[in-house]
């Protein structure tokens, strides 16, 4: 089976940065999101992981570059937007703009009627992000708790979520290898699809995502490995496929 990749575009004051283990302060600047979107696009992306940091920890927004992004190069790849999606108006305008795919993120914690809602109303369009310390989630920009990890993913299953983004916030933006036991771990414990994110360094954490593909772990968000350089595009995809 083949895992489909989503290198990240993580916008914070309208640049493309990565954070460390997802701290307000800590971006490192890489220059202008439309051309690392380009870049990946142009290097055999399908999927782009978009996120709006701002959005996410409540200092603004960057929906105008998003759009743009999606204006250019939606008809190339399909684009999963992330970061602040918390009711109708904001989800409704990642959909208008274009985005074949939405994260919820702390909304599915702090409003689960809501999410509930619209994961009936636009099914697999819909994913829901768990951001986990532990088995402990964290929302509002991982700022906060957000309660049990397998108590809310029981609720979201009843529902009909497909889709879960699973970060280990310790890991994320620190090229320190993904966590495999949590994947597992939530795969075994669920029917939708995971994808995996945080902590990927090299080619060999593609392969050992890869052999959890029987589970429903499909996909995985490539995001510091790109950007340091540990591995082209090109190579991972090799690897995913």
């Amino acid at each position: 089976m083949s895992l489909t990749l989503l290198p990240a575009v993580d916008v914070r004051d309208g640049k493309a940065v990565r954070l460390r283990q997802g701290e307000s302060g800590s971006e490192t600047d890489y220059g202008s999101p439309l051309e690392a979107a380009r870049t990946w696009a142009e290097s055999g992306a399908e999927w782009i992981h978009l996120v709006d940091l701002d959005a996410a920890f409540g200092t603004g927004n960057n929906r105008d570059q998003l759009r743009a992004i999606v204006k250019e190069l939606g008809d190339k790849v399909n684009i999963e937007m992330s970061g602040g999606v918390r009711d109708d108006a904001s989800l409704d305008a990642a959909l208008e703009a274009g985005a074949a795919r939405v994260n919820i993120g702390t909304a599915a914690l702090e409003n689960p009627d809501w999410t509930a809602s619209v994961i009936k109303k636009y099914g697999d369009r819909v994913a829901v992000g768990l951001d986990v310390r532990g088995h402990t989630l964290a929302a509002r920009g991982w700022v906060k708790e957000g309660g049990d990890l397998f108590e809310t993913m029981a609720f979201l299953d009843s529902v009909g979520c497909s889709r879960y983004v699973v970060t280990d916030v310790a890991r994320d933006g620190m090229m320190s290898g993904p966590n495999i036991d949590l994947l597992r771990e939530v795969a075994e414990r669920t029917d939708a699809k995971v994808t995996a994110s945080g902590g990927i360094s090299k080619l060999d954490d593609l392969r050992a995502i890869k052999e959890l593909a029987d589970l429903g772990v499909d996909s995985a968000i490539l995001g510091k490995s790109l950007y340091a350089r540990a591995f082209t595009l090109e190579e991972a995809l090799e690897v995913a496929r």
